[in-house]
């Protein structure tokens, strides 16, 4: 999945338009894809992830929107350094 395609399902699940998406001039050494390879942990550890990546994000999501009383302060703080 590309990075503007995440961004766009995140928009989505918020509610936000996507034109608050601003682009910036491209970097060297700058990552266009995240993969992450599960497929050791599946075969050698009969590991499955118990959500889909969507249900994941969308629960992920949820879980920041349902409990800013424990993020906000950590975001002020931060900017305080």
């Amino acid at each position: 999945m590309a990075n503007f395609d995440l961004v766009k399902m995140i928009l989505n699940q918020l509610g936000k338009p996507e034109s608050l998406i601003s682009f910036v001039k491209d970097r060297l050494g700058h990552d266009r894809r995240y993969a992450i390879d599960s497929s050791f942990a599946q075969k050698e550890l009969k590991w499955k992830p118990r959500k889909d990546f969507k249900e994941g994000l969308e629960t992920t999501i949820q879980w920041y929107i349902d409990h800013q009383a424990w993020w906000q302060p950590l975001l002020e703080r931060a900017e305080r350094y």
